[in-house]
């Protein structure tokens, strides 16, 4: 009971907090990406004695925008971080100033962002590209014990930033492209610097290892740096809940991992400032002269404890630590810039071990270096935790609900990069126009498990649900044995829903829709897909596409211009009742069947060609419309307490 009171306390806290900032529209998250699309155009560096190059520096700010573009469904984010990945790709797949001889784990970051294109494109040259970055991991050099250098400049040497630069990238590769055997080596690395980076009595890391000693700054019997820099743990704070989204969940080091984490936790927590909830340059000297809190390092925490927690790797008390931390950032770093900006202050501009001109890792190098405002890792950091803290204001309404999509009677396969069968068609995993993977991460932000139903749907299968969503099912020409819903199936579905459960049908337009079977289902609440296709649209005639909805509509709160084209159009009896109407045309109907709610509309239209921003001109309001029916179908949900759905 207590967990759970903090949860809601935490929820009214964090809500109030991602309301608009300074009194000007627009979330925080939003607000900086603006400040950063006109400062840094194309994401590219805005200083003009300085080359263009390969940079792990924009790859954090776009890794921020990538969040932002999720949570918005604004095609003008995901533009954005194209264009600046495709200065540097060429269309053979090649990336322009890297250099793989250089053996360093800053140019693999970028890889992340090249994954994220392929998978939302399908082009090849994206792929290409970040395989040439996981070549370099094949023959990068390592410790005697198989931990990655840092830099061939730099041999021998491990520091908590490569942790970053490199891991999540090399596992969301594998997971990817299928390379099992990966995970074990990318554990490997989380060890391995945790065994010779972390002080027993602080928990904190240092910031760099020489397995040489070689180096002026390394202690002549451990090897390790002697102090502890905010931002290096943070990128390996920041390492570990990424590549934890990849990590397979049966892997025996995975353990490990979340261990690390956990002690990660400890040590940030520990040593948050108790009045600003900030951290330090230097963490653990915040009474030392010249000292003082900085806005990346504090950024990364938020973003790791905020994600940890809502991702079911740190505990919920975490959450308040975030909340403390993102408070801190807000009243200390944030200023308003320009039109509906804001600036970020009091990011390091960098800090390194080594070099010319050397770098000896004391104190009062930490504190030396400038610090600046607007530096685009501090930005990007900052975006990630922006983003993260305004998820964490909704995780509370769905939480505790589970929604299915069903994967049985819509069970299209097609092979994958690596020749593997994986599911297609209007799937939860699925980035490209195609999937659900924007609609699914909706409900995800809303506190919702998101689950797929492979099997045929049983008394038992369903009550692990809560909201159930059939899509399209396959006709004979989509599959050669299609599943059909069939009679027992019909009987299962609408006592389930009569028993409470929140049932989504869509169907499709007549040249692309099975009715016979999947009209038997409809039947049940009083909804029959018509066998035709309303809102034909040729090529880019959008206007053809349009379906306004009226002002007081009990599920689109927000949206009112959509769009769907090649819609099978609904006949309606007792129960169903229309909710969408265009020119004598039932669009999409709701039904009340005993405890629970059937809605139904003649197309998959909520598919990420037409809800993530890259298509539609931005007068349609699809990704509006997602986030309103999530919000809708939520509360229709008998398991949802009144006070929970109330908001």
């Amino acid at each position: 009971m207590k967990i759970l009171a903090g949860l809601i306390l935490f929820f009214f806290l964090s809500a109030a907090l991602a309301c608009p900032a300074f009194g000007q529209a627009g979330l925080l998250s939003q607000r900086m990406a603006a400040t950063a699309m006109a400062h840094w155009k194309d994401s590219l560096t805005s200083e003009p004695d300085k080359p263009l190059k390969w940079s792990y520096e924009q790859g954090v700010l776009l890794k921020g925008m990538e969040g932002v573009w999720l949570s918005t469904g604004d095609g003008r984010y995901f533009s954005y971080i194209q264009r600046g990945m495709d200065h540097f790709v060429t269309e053979e797949g090649g990336i322009r100033t890297y250099k793989p001889e250089d053996y360093n784990l800053d140019n693999l970051l970028n890889g992340r962002l090249l994954l994220l294109l392929y998978k939302v494109t399908g082009k090849e040259k994206y792929r290409k590209a970040a395989a040439l970055l996981r070549e370099q991991l094949k023959t990068h050099p390592r410790t005697t014990e198989g931990g990655f250098w840092h830099k061939k400049i730099y041999p021998s040497q491990m520091w908590l930033d490569g942790l970053y630069m490199g891991e999540p990238f090399y596992a969301e590769y594998a997971a990817t492209f299928d390379e099992p055997a990966a995970f074990d080596d990318i554990a490997r690395q989380f060890v391995l610097m945790e065994l010779r980076a972390r002080d027993a009595r602080t928990g904190l890391l240092y910031h760099g290892w020489d397995e040489s000693r070689k180096q002026r700054w390394a202690d002549p019997q451990t090897g390790r740096s002697p102090n502890f820099w905010g931002r290096a743990m943070g990128w390996y704070a920041m390492a570990l809940v990424d590549t934890l989204d990849y990590f397979p969940k049966d892997h025996p080091q995975r353990g490990a991992l979340l261990a690390i984490l956990s002690r990660v936790a400890a040590a940030v927590e520990k040593y948050q400032e108790p009045k600003s909830g900030l951290w330090y340059q230097v963490v653990d000297k915040g009474g030392a002269d010249g000292n003082y809190l900085e806005a990346s390092a504090s950024s990364m925490f938020v973003y790791a404890l905020a994600k940890g927690v809502r991702q079911g790797y740190l505990p919920p008390f975490y959450l308040k630590v975030a909340q403390k931390g993102y408070e801190g950032i807000r009243a200390q770093f944030i200023e308003s810039a320009g039109v509906g900006g804001v600036n970020l202050k009091g990011t390091v501009s960098v800090a390194g071990l080594g070099g010319n001109p050397y770098r000896d890792g004391s104190y009062q190098y930490y504190i030396g270096e400038k610090v600046v405002t607007n530096d685009p890792k501090g930005v990007g950091a900052f975006l990630m935790a922006a983003n993260e803290m305004e998820i964490a204001a909704g995780l509370l309404t769905g939480r505790g609900l589970t929604v299915t999509l069903d994967y049985y009677f819509n069970s299209e396969v097609k092979k994958d990069a690596v020749g593997r069968l994986v599911p297609y068609h209007y799937k939860w995993e699925e980035m490209p126009n195609s999937g659900f993977s924007l609609w699914g991460n909706i409900f995800r932000n809303f506190g919702l498990r998101t689950e797929a139903l492979s099997e045929a749907p049983t008394s038992a299968n369903l009550r692990k649900t809560d909201i159930y969503i059939i899509v399209d099912p396959d006709t004979k020409e989509e599959n050669e044995n299609p599943r059909f819903v069939e009679e027992a199936h019909v009987r299962t579905i609408a006592d389930w829903v009569r028993r409470g459960g929140v049932l989504v049908l869509m169907g499709n337009d007549a040249l692309n829709a099975e009715f016979e079977h999947f009209n038997g289902l409809a039947r049940q609440f009083g909804v029959e897909f018509n066998r035709d296709s309303r809102n034909r649209v040729e090529g880019n005639d959008f206007a053809a596409g349009k379906i306004a909805v009226a002002d007081g509509n009990p599920v689109f709160k927000t949206a009112r211009q959509l769009y769907l084209k090649e819609i099978s159009t609904l006949k309606l009896a007792p129960p169903a009742k229309p909710l969408v109407e265009d020119k004598g045309d039932v669009i999409m109907a709701v039904a009340k069947f005993g405890r629970g709610t059937v809605f139904a509309v003649g197309d998959p239209w909520l598919y990420n060609e037409y809800v993530d921003g890259r298509k539609l001109p931005p007068e349609f309001d699809n990704f509006k419309a997602a986030r309103d029916l999530s919000l809708w179908l939520i509360a229709q949900s008998p398991a949802k307490s009144k006070q929970v759905r109330a908001r």
